[in-house]
């Protein structure tokens, strides 16, 4: 089951239960708040990344993922966007090799954010990523 937990005001969060069709869900659900906010420009790339980040939680963690997107302020200082799960390894980026077939999610966020890292919580870990302002 899919929990809302904010989605009024500067921040949107949502709890997505540890399931392969939650990738595409919180897609849908980042891509709609974008809209909302008025940062349509941002919708692809911040879809990219979180389906990259609720894929690697899928495949390292049992447990609910928690996807939460914190909003610009004036002047546009970054969309900062965060993807938590209960797995307390913190992931590290690789190069993937041409012949891999997976590995390449952190690659993607790195190449793509402005900013990004990990650091660990009371039950779990987060990833999280920062976008810069649409050109």
């Amino acid at each position: 089951m899919i929990r809302v937990i904010h989605t009024d005001g500067k921040v949107a969060e949502w709890t997505f239960p540890a399931d392969p069709g939650s990738v595409r869900t919180a897609r849908t659900f980042v891509r709609s708040q974008l809209r909302a906010w008025g940062l349509e420009s941002l919708g692809d790339v911040t879809a990219l990344l979180v389906s990259e980040l609720v894929t690697n939680s899928l495949q390292h963690a049992m447990g609910p993922i928690d996807v939460r997107l914190v909003r610009p302020t004036e002047p546009f200082d970054g969309l900062l966007v965060e993807v938590s799960d209960p797995l307390p390894d913190l992931p590290h980026e690789r190069a993937p090799r041409p012949e891999d077939e997976g590995g390449r999610g952190l690659y993607l966020v790195a190449c793509s954010a402005r900013r990004w890292g990990t650091r660990p919580g009371a039950t779990g870990k987060t990833v999280w990523f920062e976008l810069a302002p649409p050109d």
